[in-house]
């Protein structure tokens, strides 16, 4: 933990060392992606919400980024489109476990998200799947074999949280915080 802290202290000591060249409309614009940084326990809780987020966003984008061939032909997509997807989940989620330019990192996988929503729907997966107590055993299968049977639940819920994240800011204990607060 106190790595991580250690680390996003840098992070703002070097980014605060540049913002000063940027120009001020930049600076400005930045700024107004902020409402506040609550502290307290909204702050710790917005800690909590990022830093898990964040950090299943990395669990989901490394192996994605590292097998991308693979990946683009599972999911049919150009894989220049796959490694942008992989790259927001990877770049977005450091982002949020720091909580450096929190609202952008929201929004690049919060696109990534609706994107999948979109492709499940498209391929007539539906909302939720049946809940496994209900399925009889030798049918409790996904399209690959065992587990989970496909919905787009979990991309919806993932779109919630990121909205959430970029709506109410990455509270006091971040870089951001200490950029802009």
């Amino acid at each position: 933990m106190i790595y991580k802290f250690a680390f996003g202290v840098t992070i703002a000591f070097l980014l605060g060392n540049v913002t000063p060249d940027l120009p001020a409309s930049a600076l400005h614009l930045l700024k107004s992606f902020y409402l506040a940084f609550p502290s307290g326990l909204a702050g710790w809780t917005l800690l909590l919400l990022r830093v898990g987020v964040g950090g299943l966003f990395l669990m989901h984008g490394y192996p994605k980024i590292t097998h991308l061939q693979q990946w683009s032909a599972a999911v049919k997509m150009p894989i220049a489109l796959c490694f942008l997807s992989a790259l927001s989940m990877l770049l977005g989620g450091l982002g949020l476990i720091v909580g450096l330019l929190t609202p952008l990192a929201s929004l690049a996988i919060l696109a990534s998200m609706v994107f999948a929503i979109f492709l499940e729907i498209s391929g007539g997966t539906s909302f939720m799947a049946p809940d496994p107590y209900l399925i009889p055993p030798d049918q409790y299968q996904g399209p690959k074999g065992k587990g989970e049977p496909p919905s787009w639940e979990k991309a919806f819920m993932y779109c919630l949280l990121l909205i959430a994240i970029a709506v109410l800011g990455p509270g006091a204990f971040s870089v951001d915080a200490l950029l802009f607060g």
